[in-house]
């Protein structure tokens, strides 16, 4: 899966799945643009990238501003791989009633309303020189309901109608577009789930962490890297005819 010689744009690439798919998409060869509002943030990824003997341009970018998208794109020049990895989780444990209008609004502005803005950006590009993989970070609930977490749920399954539409008109130019669709992934994030299950049913952390494995087909939970070798797929050449798709990386929750 060899990217040497490509040009690739991660929002998002500060921490975790961002700076798992960063690296992996330097190793493999991919030379980046790194986008986000927090540069300070996004600089120690850079640096590891640049160890890597690869080029790391940091730009600083809110992607839910037209203006900014359309000046990250203009920054960012000749395109052939984009990887919208930064997004939100929108309020937790609320009900659909509960949550407000705001709220609902936010979320969908960053997971979807964002990813829209940054395709549009990027594609006329890639049209132009007739090659490109887009590859979207979605996440399993929005392959399937989840009660407690409307706004974030309704935001993933827009952008998989995103992805599809997109990958329609966008296929006659050679242009793949898919979407990754993780699980739980291990980290801070976890972490902090387990704790707050251990705390609701008077179990150890440990044992909080063995309940959500057990739902799992593969009795495992995902770490960063199973996402960003799954984005490394998408990214190269390999998945050539592979295009519209959600490829839930999940240890076989969602199934």
């Amino acid at each position: 899966m060899e990217l040497t010689g490509k040009r690739a744009v991660i929002t998002g690439p500060a921490k975790g799945m961002g700076e798992a798919v960063s690296l992996t998409l330097a190793a493999a060869g991919a030379d980046l643009v790194l986008a986000g509002r927090d540069t300070a943030a996004i600089d120690p990824v850079a640096q590891k990238v640049r160890a890597m003997g690869r080029t790391a341009q940091v730009v600083a970018c809110d992607i839910t501003h037209p203006d900014a998208v359309d000046a990250l794109a203009r920054a960012a020049g000749p395109t052939d791989i984009l990887v919208t990895v930064a997004g939100g989780r929108g309020p937790i444990g609320k009900t659909g009633i509960e949550t407000t209008p705001e709220e609902f609004s936010d979320i969908m502005r960053l997971n979807t309303d964002a990813v829209f803005l940054l395709i549009r950006a990027f594609a006329p590009a890639m049209i132009s020189g007739h090659y490109g993989k887009i590859v979207n970070i979605g996440g399993t609930f929005g392959l399937r309901g989840r009660a407690g977490r409307v706004a974030y749920s309704a935001s993933k399954w827009g952008l998989r109608g995103l992805t599809k539409s997109f990958a329609l008109e966008l296929g006659p130019h050679n242009i793949n577009v898919n979407c990754v669709c993780p699980g739980m992934v291990d980290g801070p994030r976890f972490d902090t789930v387990c704790a707050d299950m251990a705390a609701a049913k008077g179990i150890s952390v440990d044992q909080a962490r063995a309940h959500h494995a057990a739902d799992y087909a593969l009795r495992r939970v995902s770490v960063a890297q199973d996402v960003a070798d799954a984005v490394l797929f998408l990214a190269s050449d390999k998945s050539r005819q592979i295009t519209g798709q959600d490829l839930a990386v999940d240890g076989g929750w969602v199934i």
